[in-house]
């Protein structure tokens, strides 16, 4: 069952169940993205620019800054602007506590997986 807050804020500004649904697709599909949660990784280490995020990733700029559109959008991420510089940072309040609870989640009930894909070869990467 969705939260009632929820509920009562989507009832509110006039969607139904649908559409929350799609909202909830919008969410957890930001995270199936390598690339994004490469960035999501990196930012929780503290903030970067795009020419930081690129270096690290090894990606082009021209797709970190889609990944990076796409986590501002659904509230991931922060930016600022500093100079000639526009910074991105986790979103502190929300988006941190939930990634350290899913690391929590994953190495208590997911971690045997990769054990699994990869017939117990630990991968060195």
């Amino acid at each position: 069952m969705m939260n009632k807050t929820m509920l009562h804020h989507a009832h509110r500004e006039g969607f139904g169940e649908k559409a929350i649904y799609g909202a909830y697709k919008i969410f957890f599909g930001t995270l199936v993205s390598e690339s994004r949660l490469r960035i999501i990784n990196i930012l929780r280490r503290g903030k970067k620019n795009v020419s930081e995020i690129v270096d690290e990733i090894g990606a082009d700029q021209t797709a970190v800054s889609h990944d990076l559109a796409r986590l501002k959008n659904c509230g991931f991420v922060v930016s600022e602007i500093e100079g000639k510089f526009r910074y991105y940072k986790l979103n502190e309040k929300t988006i941190k506590p939930l990634m350290d609870l899913i690391d929590k989640h994953m190495s208590k009930y997911c971690v045997h997986i990769l054990h699994d894909m990869q017939g117990g070869k630990n991968e060195k990467s």
